[in-house]
C-alpha cells in the first residue's frame, strides 16, 4: 500500500472514532436548564431590622436563650434590690469561652440592653460601657419586685447579630399586670396612635402618629440613627423582635412627623407588647401598646 491510501485509510478511522464519539456524547449530555421567565422574581423575607434579614422560621424568634451560635450572655448577678440603685456587670463570651471584646458599632452604640419584667411591664433601654478585661457595665434599677428579662443586642466583630436574654430578680411581692388591648397612649402629654394590623406570619407596616396638645408633632429627632425605634415582645414567652422606620436614616440634624412607619413580621398569632421609642424636645420617651396578631392564613 503506497503513502497515499494509508493516509485515506488513517483519515476515514479518525473520522469514524469522531463521529462515534460526538453521538455518545450527545445522547448521553444533559440539556441547559432555561433561563427563568421575565415577570419572575425572588420572594424575600421582608427586613425587620437594618443589619439582619432574616431567614422564614428564625425570624422575629430572638432573646429566648442565653446563648446562640457559639456565644453565651453570661451576668455576673442576678439580684437587686427593688427600687434601689444597682449595677448589671456581664460578659459576653465568644467560640472557646473567652470574652468578647470587638463588637461593631450599631446606631450609635456596641451594646444596646433592653430591660422589662415578665409581665410586660417597665420597659428600659440602656447602652452599658465595655471594661478592658471584657466586662459590660451599666446601672440599673428595678422598680418593683418582679423577675425581669434583659436582652443584649449586638453584632460582635467577625459573628452574626444577636440578641441573647437572661433573667434577673427583684425580691419581693408580685402582682403582674393584665395589659388590656391598646392602640392609643399617652405619655408626658402626647399622644401616640398606633394604625396598621400585625400579621402572623407575612409582612405589615403599623403607623405611629404622634400629636401633643391637639397638635401634630412635625419635628422629630432623630434617636439612636433613625426618627424611631419599636420593641415588640411576644406575650407568651417574651420573643423579641426590633423593627426600624421604613424610611431611609436620617441626619442628624432631621426632622419629621408627625408619622412613622414601621416595617413588622411577627412570627405566630397572638398578643404583642409595643414599645416605641421617640425624641421630641432633646428628650427620649417611650409609647406602649398592647396589640393582638391578625392570623396571615
Amino acid at each position: 500500500m503506497d503513502g497515499a491510501a494509508r493516509s485515506a485509510r488513517l483519515l476515514a478511522v479518525l473520522a469514524l472514532v469522531f463521529a462515534v464519539t460526538w453521538t455518545a456524547g450527545a445522547a448521553g449530555r444533559v440539556p441547559d436548564p432555561p433561563p427563568p421567565a421575565a415577570d419572575v422574581a425572588p420572594v424575600l423575607p421582608a427586613t425587620v431590622d437594618d443589619r439582619r434579614t432574616p431567614d422564614a422560621g428564625a425570624l422575629a424568634v430572638r432573646g429566648l436563650a442565653a446563648t446562640a451560635a457559639g456565644y453565651a450572655l453570661v451576668p455576673h448577678a442576678t439580684t437587686f434590690t427593688p427600687g434601689k440603685a444597682g449595677e448589671f456587670a456581664f460578659t459576653v463570651t465568644g467560640p472557646g469561652g473567652r470574652p468578647v471584646t470587638a463588637f461593631a458599632v450599631v446606631h450609635g452604640h456596641p451594646m444596646h440592653l433592653v430591660v422589662v419584667r415578665r409581665d410586660a411591664a417597665g420597659y428600659q433601654r440602656l447602652h452599658p460601657t465595655l471594661g478592658a478585661d471584657g466586662g459590660w457595665r451599666v446601672p440599673l434599677v428595678l422598680p418593683a419586685a418582679g423577675v425581669y428579662r434583659v436582652y443584649a443586642d449586638f453584632v460582635p466583630v467577625g459573628g452574626p447579630p444577636l440578641v441573647l436574654g437572661t433573667d434577673v430578680f427583684a425580691p419581693g411581692h408580685f402582682a403582674p399586670i393584665e395589659f388590656a388591648p391598646s392602640r392609643v397612649a399617652q405619655v408626658d402629654g402626647y399622644q401616640v396612635r398606633l394604625d396598621g394590623e400585625l400579621v402572623a406570619g407575612a409582612a405589615s407596616q403599623v403607623f405611629a402618629t404622634i400629636s401633643r396638645g391637639d397638635a401634630p408633632v412635625t419635628d422629630l429627632e432623630p434617636h439612636l440613627g433613625a426618627f424611631g425605634h419599636l420593641v415588640a415582645l411576644r406575650r407568651t414567652d417574651l420573643a423579641y423582635l426590633h423593627a426600624h422606620p421604613a424610611a431611609a436614616p436620617p441626619s442628624p440634624a432631621a426632622q419629621a412627623g408627625p408619622g412613622i412607619a414601621f416595617p413588622v413580621e411577627v412570627p405566630s398569632p397572638g398578643h404583642y407588647r409595643l414599645f416605641l421609642e421617640f425624641r421630641h424636645g432633646g428628650t427620649v420617651r417611650t409609647a406602649e401598646f398592647t396589640v393582638d396578631t391578625r392570623d396571615g392564613a
